[in-house]
């Protein structure tokens, strides 16, 4: 089995749009989906990931089907540097999470005072356990750490969503902190990133990362990726955003 966790195009978030780049980026993306084999497709509720799915959606002749857990992961955190307003749980300043050793740690990154004030772990379970009944659904059921394969299947499924809760999503598959991953990581807007099943011992299956935030379809186009999700990648480059 092959999963493909695909992130909005370039986003208008005050609008749960898409930017005129971001249009462009979802039809070069649709270019490429076309000449991709997949099962399913799957999409987030939010306007920016159904925008995205639309002109694929269109080309494969696929009717629009959404899943309320892929929309992005919102829940608000009171972060240490900003007490006068909230924030997305996985956006803090490195110099805040780094020196909360837990939060490298998949099975106690929950264990952290500001998270429990969120609630971050009701959150959290819910997406997970809305996943693992998705995946029971196809054929993989969950042991602890890893899944039985009670029906082996070679399908492919796509998911149109965000980074945010990918990142959450594959925390889970692969045993990591999502912390790790959402501030180690970044998916440009369409990006794709490729899970598949390994399934080295009969009815035994893990599941591993092949590709991460694949911008491909956009570089053929000679369409550079969005810097959305980035922050300046130097301090004194006053034209890419601070914070």
């Amino acid at each position: 089995m092959k999963l493909l966790f695909i992130r909005h195009a370039d986003p208008d978030y005050e609008k749960d749009a898409l930017t005129q780049k971001g249009i462009r980026e979802a039809d070069l993306l649709a270019e490429r989906i076309v000449r991709t084999h997949i099962d399913e497709y799957y999409v987030s509720p939010m306007g920016r990931a159904r925008l995205t799915a639309k002109p694929c959606l269109e080309k494969v002749r696929k009717d629009e089907v959404i899943l309320d857990w892929l929309q992005e992961f919102i829940p608000q955190i009171a972060r240490p540097d900003s007490k006068d307003r909230t924030h997305v749980c996985w956006d803090w300043l490195p110099q805040d999470w780094t020196v909360r050793e837990h939060f490298y740690r998949y099975d106690e990154w929950l264990n952290d005072d500001i998270l429990e004030a969120g609630n971050i772990r009701e959150h959290a379970t819910h997406v997970w356990d809305e996943l693992d009944k998705f995946l029971a659904y196809h054929g993989y059921e969950r042991d602890k750490h890893y899944y039985r394969a009670v029906k082996p299947n070679n399908d492919t499924i796509a998911f149109f969503c965000h980074f945010g809760v990918t990142a959450l999503m594959l925390g889970h598959l692969i045993g990591a902190s999502p912390m790790v991953l959402w501030h180690g990581l970044c998916a440009a807007p369409t990006s794709v990133t490729t899970v598949y099943t390994e399934e080295r011992r009969e009815g035994i299956a893990s599941f591993r990362i092949a590709s991460f935030g694949d911008t491909s379809h956009l570089y053929v186009a000679n369409e550079p990726p969005a810097f959305s999700a980035r922050f300046r990648e130097c301090y004194y480059n006053e034209n890419e955003r601070k914070d």
